[in-house]
């Protein structure tokens, strides 16, 4: 396999990725783990985690620089990117994060509980059609051009201030004002709405640290804001799977560890019956 592709690729570096991807690697996969900086999580600011068992009372952060040290001494690929699109054809998924592009023959999902956020009014209908969600990847289509930034997540104002050094006219709106705001026009973006005003303007990029599973892969089954999956943490997309805050609470560092690793298991399993 060449550097972009491999037999199991996880979205999420929190315990459950790191618990999914030492499993695989230990099974004799090739790896790769992409997502956010884990160190942006509500974990990472955890002054103590108390439940889990052997490192109770370590701090969220060293608890999960514990993880990923674990994953550097194992040699498995970790990479940090907002992952903005996922194709499955031929039984195998081709994951967008911005401007590259890496095969897997299977995908965990195991970004946490933001996979349940929901899109803003507007959103997915004028996905592509004015909305983007990568300003690395879209920004030089909009060069000279009034852009909106819906700074979501953590890394909103530092997108915004790449769009204007290559010349777009930005409109930075926070994570406060963002969350409410409504993405407005027909075939194209014409306006965003924020705080009872509208502003005109030819784009409008939504940028959250991950972006929700359900938009990522159409047609995967949902319950009650997270991914549906079955006991094998199979979701209903054959050769994904999903680990961890995303598939619903408790929000626990221990269950999801576990899961991490059954995903992992049974994505082996999967690739083995597939290549018989």
């Amino acid at each position: 396999m060449d550097g972009s592709a491999c037999d199991i690729l996880i979205l999420g570096a929190g315990p459950a990725g790191v618990s999914a991807a030492l499993t695989a690697h230990a099974r004799g996969r090739s790896v790769l783990v992409l997502g956010a900086d884990p160190m942006r999580s509500p974990l990472a600011k955890a002054e103590r985690v108390g439940n889990y068992p052997g490192l109770a009372g370590m701090s969220g952060r060293d608890l999960l620089a514990a993880m990923l040290g674990d994953l550097e001494r194992a040699g498995v690929r970790r990479i940090t990117g907002r992952v903005t699109g996922v194709v499955s054809f031929g039984g195998s998924f081709m994951v967008s994060a911005e401007r590259d592009v890496y095969q897997a023959k299977t995908l965990i999902l195991a970004s946490g509980a933001g996979q349940g956020t929901k899109p803003l009014p507007g959103e997915m209908e004028l996905l592509g059609k004015g909305v983007s969600w990568c300003a690395t990847c879209d920004g030089m289509l909009y060069r000279g051009k009034r852009v909106a930034v819906l700074g979501l997540g953590g890394e909103g104002e530092k997108d915004a201030g790449f769009l204007e050094s290559i010349g777009c006219q930005v409109l930075f709106f926070d994570p406060t004002q963002a969350k409410n705001a409504q993405i407005i026009g027909t075939d194209r973006v014409t306006a965003v709405a924020v705080g009872g005003k509208e502003y005109p303007v030819d784009g409008v990029f939504v940028l959250r640290d991950t972006v929700a599973a359900s938009a990522l892969l159409p047609g995967l089954a949902m319950r009650d804001g997270h991914i549906a999956v079955d006991e094998n943490m199979a979701a209903s997309i054959p050769g994904v799977f999903a680990a961890g805050d995303c598939v619903g609470r408790p929000y626990q560092v221990a269950r999801a560890v576990g899961q991490g690793n059954t995903a992992a298991l049974a994505a082996d399993g999967y690739l083995k019956e597939r290549d018989k």
